[in-house]
């Protein structure tokens, strides 16, 4: 009889185990068409980031041979640089927490991960912020004052609604990785949080050289 239940134990054991990697396969088959999906959805993202900013360059080569262009008999002023300089830094560190949070999640250290994130999610604010700063302050003719008002603010408040997009994302991820819905092994959300942050990054790269450097 103790031979009998022996069996039975490891032939539990097995089935258990055998059930777990059939769960791990699937996660890993669902995890890489999530990933997939996720990475098209960005790449779509740069194709309507790259329409708008091919009718921007088609605009200013074609409207006016000066720009910014004149606005009622005057030349309008140039972007505050220094201050969107100071903006893209704060946005380009947030970048560097969320990787740094990223990393922390993977080697188990929760407490770390936590103020990695948070301050990624204030800096992202501090963006916003910014930028709604520089919206109230600039002296561009506004949204149809201009076709560079209008670009200006068209671009740019397209990437200021992703970035307000991502930080309610990682406020969402953050709310969940302390609820426990991810662990070590088990993180998509989370790695799809620092993709989406690390492509609002990119996209500020090329829309800073365009209205401030350009």
């Amino acid at each position: 009889m103790a031979v009998s239940i022996a069996k039975q134990g490891k032939h539990g054991h097995g089935v258990a185990g055998q059930s777990l990697v059939h769960d791990e396969v699937i996660y890993q088959e669902t995890r890489e068409m999530r990933l997939l999906g996720f990475v098209l959805f960005l790449i779509s993202d740069v194709v309507l980031f790259s329409a708008f900013i091919f009718a921007y360059l088609y605009l200013r080569n074609t409207v006016t041979p000066v720009w910014p262009p004149m606005l009622d008999g005057k030349q309008l002023p140039r972007l505050d640089v220094a201050f969107a300089g100071v903006n893209s830094c704060i946005l380009f560190g947030s970048g560097v927490t969320m990787h740094y949070a990223m990393e922390a999640w993977k080697h188990a250290k929760k407490g770390a991960f936590n103020g990695w994130i948070l301050g990624t999610i204030v800096l992202g604010t501090l963006f916003l912020c910014g930028q709604g700063y520089e919206y109230m302050h600039a002296q561009i003719g506004g949204w149809s004052g201009s076709i560079f008002g209008a670009s200006f603010f068209t671009l740019t408040g397209m990437h200021g609604f992703h970035v307000l997009v991502g930080v309610v994302y990682l406020i969402v991820l953050w709310w969940q990785a302390n609820k426990g819905v991810y662990d070590e092994t088990h993180y998509f959300g989370l790695t799809a949080g620092t993709l989406y942050w690390h492509f609002v990054d990119v996209i500020w790269v090329a829309l800073f050289f365009l209205f401030y450097l350009f």
